[in-house]
Order: structure tokens, then sequence, then C-alpha cells
């Protein structure tokens, strides 16, 4: 049977799994807002980091007014680049109670303030709604939610990306040239995989330093033990099919062997490890960013969010650690989701 009638067969039968769907739904919703927040999200500054802290720890839904007060900045005019990550504001926003108007001079009362200011020329009255609330430094709660979709994703594909660079190349030379350079490169799998993953994590970052590519590069050097270790299975296995004994009896060199006839014929095992890495990958960068050595603020992290807002847990303001770890728990679980159904959908025996 071909590869391309395995391949329909396998996503005949992933269409039937509900589970893998709705997590490929909701991943595929989460790479759409990560992409395009800043067409969603109501804060558009750089990072969602626009504080206000005279409306910190207000509750979802709170409704507040603002003036709009035209200042000079200098800001960028690429559109292309403020779609993706924002812009300063024009504008300097100032919460405001109510705006009065004595003796034909309008004023105005700042939020939470007794004290009268006197309204500047050119200002604009808007509204704003935090759905989610705010933090303890008066940020758009769901702003920095949506951005962080950006971290999340970012280190689970980074990290995946460099765990299958190192893991394929060095499980397909072991697999497939077996003998000295078989034991070298699992001795060398076997020391990384008895070294615990967030302690390596932790070494790696502390040597890097903190910040936000060498937290990806930290977690991606330690994942690609478990994609080696499948790799090599998998190609001990293929090696010794008809279709690669065809091609060196037809003179292929081992190169081309491995990289167009066994390595397409194994792929659906590593996408399924893939997706299980990439799984891990969020939730290590979440942990590390709440033990404060992982993404650095003002950077929005998950991790980081519930680092700033777990002693809340026992208020009534519990919601600010509860939705970025609902949201952890749910990018995770899609993607462990979609990890099974494509394992039973490339299960041949099945």
């Amino acid at each position: 049977m071909s590869s391309i009638s395995l391949n329909k067969i396998a996503w005949n039968k992933f269409r039937k799994n509900n589970l893998s769907i709705f997590s490929l739904i909701f991943i595929s919703c989460l790479i759409f807002l990560g992409l395009f927040a800043y067409l969603i999200i109501p804060d558009k500054t750089p990072m969602a980091n626009q504080m206000h802290l005279e409306l910190a720890l207000k509750k979802p839904g709170t409704k507040i007014s603002f003036i709009e007060v035209p200042q000079k900045i200098k800001s960028s005019s690429d559109d292309f680049s403020n779609l993706f990550f924002g812009s300063s504001l024009k504008y300097n926003r100032i919460p405001i109670d109510s705006i009065s108007n004595v003796n034909g001079e309008k004023s105005y009362y700042k939020y939470n303030s007794l004290f009268q200011n006197r309204l500047p020329e050119n200002y604009k009255v808007t509204e704003s709604i935090y759905w989610f609330g705010t933090d303890r430094f008066g940020r758009d709660l769901l702003s920095r939610i949506i951005y962080g979709i950006r971290i999340s994703l970012s280190v689970g594909f980074i990290a995946v990306s460099i765990s299958l660079i190192i893991g394929v190349l060095l499980g397909l030379i072991a697999g497939y040239f077996r003998g000295f350079i078989d034991s070298v490169i699992m001795w060398l799998v076997n020391v990384v995989w008895s070294i615990p993953t967030l302690l390596m994590v932790i070494a790696i970052t502390l040597s890097l330093g903190k910040g936000f590519w060498q937290i990806f590069i930290a977690v991606g050097l330690t994942m690609w033990v478990e994609v080696a270790r499948v790799v090599r299975g998998q190609v001990i296995s293929a090696r010794e099919l008809e279709y690669v004994q065809a091609a060196k009896i037809l003179g292929f060199n081992n190169c081309r062997i491995m990289v167009k006839h066994i390595l397409p014929n194994i792929i659906g095992p590593i996408i399924v490890i893939s997706a299980a890495n990439f799984a891990s990958a969020i939730l290590i960068e979440a942990g590390l960013s709440f033990l404060g050595i992982g993404v650095q603020p003002p950077i929005p992290s998950w991790g980081g969010m519930i680092k700033d807002h777990y002693a809340y847990i026992i208020m009534d303001k519990a919601y600010l650690a509860l939705i970025p770890g609902l949201f952890i728990m749910l990018t995770v679980l899609s993607f462990m989701l979609l990890g099974n159904g494509i394992r039973d959908a490339f299960d041949v025996k099945n």
C-alpha cells in the first residue's frame, strides 16, 4: 500500500475522533489570536503594557471613562509592524469619574480623586470595558492573556523545532549506521536522559541568562532526547525493509536513503512526539516564568501572570491567577489530545 493511501486512511480515522478535531480547532484559534492579537485586544501598546495604577484589581466587566489628550510622540508609521507588535499611543489616556462645567469652565475629576482638574484642549471622552478585569498594575488582563498566547506558542514551536533538528539527525545516524556510532550517540542520550528536565532547563537558563530567546533555546536543548530515541527505534525497524534494501542495491548513497526513503515513512511517530513535546514546552516555560527565571517582565507570560497574582487566590480576586492557569491547562490538554489522535490515526495495527 502506498504512503498516499496510508495518509488518506490516517486522515479519515483522525476525522472520526471528535476530541482531536476539537483540539485542532482550539489550537487553530489560538494561532490566529496569537498572530493577529492587535486586531482584537483593547490595549494596542507594545506588549499590552499600558498601566493605570488607580485602576488596579478591577473586577471583570468594569467600565471606565477616559479623556484622551493628544501628545507629541514620534511613532512608527509602519502599519505592518504596528499590526504585529503594536505602537505607542499618540494620546494620553486619563481615567476619570466625571466632567463638570462650572461658570463656563470645564473640569474633570480624576478616577478616585476629590480634586478638580482643568480640561485640556482637544480632548476626547471614551469608554473602555475590562472584560477580564485589570491586574495589580492596572493593565487590561484580557489583552495580556491574548498576547501571552504568542509566548506560549512561540516557545513550543521554537523548542520543538530545535529538538527535531537535533533529535531526528542523531536518531537517523544512530539507527542507520548502528555499531560504534550508535553506542556513542546512545551514551549521550542516556546521560542527558538521566538529568531531570526542569533542573537542566534551569541550569541552561542561568548560564545563558534570563531573556526571551534564552528560554526558548534552553527548553529546546532538553527535549531532543525523546525524539532521538523514537527516531532511532523507527529507523532500526525500517532499515531492514525491502524498499531500503532495494535503494542500496540501486546504488543510492546513505544520505539519500535516510532523508528521502526512511524519514518520510517514519513521520507519523515524529508528529506524535512533537505534539507531546509542544505541550511539555508550554508547561516548562510557564513553570520557569512562575519561578522568575523565564520570560521577563513586561512581556506577558501566563506563568508570570500566575506568579504576580497567586496570592490573590485566597481573596475575591482568584480569577487573576485562575484565568491564565485555565488557558495553560486547555492549551496543554489540546496538544495532548491532538497527539493522541494522530497516534491512533497512524496506528497500523488498527
